[in-house]
């Protein structure tokens, strides 16, 4: 059984309920703050019962995913109170289009054994990406306060060290900078990403630094989930603390719009780490999942 939750009370309701299960829930509670607040990328939601749902499913309108290797496009975010039996609902073809390339999110690594059952029944090929997720002190303070453990943080009081303003210009992106983006995005890089970039530029805030030939050399945007995500500076501008101006903007002028901040940063990224741990970004106790399904 499957419910689409339609009408804002509905979307509403729902982003309350997600709420509870925070930090767990982030991915998905992300996503429905973001269709509340006006759904750019034209999500719908499905639950497999209401009021009282276990599995919650954020996935594009079918007529939105007509490319069916197009795996950006193709993506589905997942929450689930009761990952063990979440498999029944998310192996019907009305929730998910198991025919595609496809990607999941969640911050939930408990339902890779219901994606890997899935692989075997359905037959497709399964990649997991495991990440850090981190939330910011202001994102944590209002949503989950129990997480807020203050001797973890750095005695510095989460402030920059300056960048020099005659060089570097603070703006936002435009469509055109995508492939700039593209190169340096390492989930990108292809004609799919760039479009979805684009997408990303179009339809949330993006910030970056204007370098002195008023082309951008760092920057930071935001998806359909409210991350704050694609973050890069170009290899001759690196190792001056210019990401983390951009990502220390953007998360200021996020909070000031109510969103709720959060990021993931690779295992192996000790420097986007320390980044995130000197602007105050703390790490959650789930990870960030994703998924990359292709069928065989």
């Amino acid at each position: 059984v499957m419910f689409p939750l339609q009408g804002a009370q509905m979307l509403q309701m729902l982003e309350t309920y997600l709420r509870k299960s925070l930090p767990e829930s982030l991915k998905v509670y992300g996503t429905v703050f973001h269709m509340n607040q006006g759904n750019p990328f034209k999500l719908k939601v499905l639950v497999d019962k209401w009021p009282d749902c276990n599995t919650v499913v954020v996935r594009p309108q079918e007529q939105e995913m007509i490319d069916d290797f197009d795996h950006y496009t193709n993506t589905y975010q997942i929450y689930s109170k009761d990952p063990e039996n979440s498999q029944d609902f998310l192996s019907s073809p009305e929730v998910i289009n198991w025919k595609q390339h496809l990607q999941i999110q969640s911050s939930q690594s408990s339902l890779n054994e219901a994606i890997q059952n899935l692989a075997v029944m359905k037959s497709f090929k399964v990649e997991q990406t495991q990440r850090f997720l981190y939330m910011t002190t202001e994102a944590i303070k209002k949503l989950v306060p129990s997480l807020l453990d203050v001797k973890n943080l750095p005695p510095n009081s989460g402030k920059l060290k300056a960048i020099n303003q005659e060089m570097f210009k603070l703006s936002s992106l435009d469509v055109t900078h995508a492939a700039l983006v593209n190169k340096f995005w390492h989930f990108g890089g292809n004609e799919r990403s760039q479009r979805f970039i684009e997408r990303c530029i179009r339809s949330f805030p993006s910030f970056s630094l204007l370098g002195p030939e008023g082309t951008p050399v760092s920057w930071s945007l935001m998806d359909q989930t409210g991350e704050m995500r694609m973050g890069g500076t170009v290899p001759e501008y690196r190792a001056q603390g210019l990401v983390t101006y951009v990502v220390y903007t953007q998360s200021q002028a996020l909070e000031k719009l109510g969103f709720p901040t959060y990021s993931h940063v690779d295992k192996n990224n000790k420097i986007m780490q320390k980044m995130c741990y000197n602007l105050h970004h703390l790490p959650m106790p789930c990870d960030w999942n994703q998924w990359h399904c292709v069928p065989l």
